[in-house]
């Protein structure tokens, strides 16, 4: 494992996730478990779920806590300035460029027609996600827990960090007294 490795992989993984945090994760699980081998689909999944529950950007705290994983504190700074310069670079470079042609109707196209490839990436990623799900509490208790989020998050509008920490309550009370 080498720093230009770190520094690679969460730079592609943030220069190329056009539409923020959520279009990075499914381009960080590539480079940090399929191309990197820095963790697994279900480590990653784990990290994802407790990314989610802690304030801030969800990129940021994985990159954070890969690069400390894997090069120490070297590692942490590094990997979490890989993945917020290029982004703040990115940021005000295009948004002076998209500025001066708001109006070109080649920059609304491209604005419009990458965001169902953004919508791709999030349903790839569910997918893997379920398949980790699955296999760890199986097909019922996933689906029910889903479900239970969806009604909350929609129907209820309670917020998604409330139903996070009411899923590893969940977790805590009622799976752990089962045979999973």
């Amino acid at each position: 494992m080498s720093w230009l490795q770190m520094l690679w992989g969460f730079f592609v993984a943030n220069v190329l996730g056009y539409g923020g945090g959520p279009a990075s994760i499914p381009l960080m699980q590539e480079e940090v478990v399929n191309h990197y081998s820095w963790l697994t689909n279900e480590q990653f999944a784990d990290l994802l779920a407790v990314s989610n529950a802690l304030p801030g950007p969800i990129a940021t705290k994985i990159a954070a806590f890969v690069g400390y994983q894997q090069l120490g504190w070297a590692g942490f700074v590094l990997a979490t300035l890989a993945t917020i310069v290029p982004s703040a670079v990115a940021l005000i470079w295009l948004l002076k460029l998209m500025n001066r042609y708001r109006h070109s109707p080649v920059v609304k196209g491209m604005t419009l027609l990458v965001q169902p490839v953004i919508a791709v990436m999030m349903i790839v990623l569910t997918l893997n996600m379920s398949q980790v799900s699955f296999a760890g509490i199986g097909v019922w208790q996933s689906i029910g827990i889903a479900a239970a989020a969806l009604l909350l998050m929609t129907k209820l509008k309670i917020h998604p960090a409330i139903v996070i920490v009411l899923a590893f309550v969940y977790g805590g009370v009622v799976l752990s007294h089962t045979s999973i």
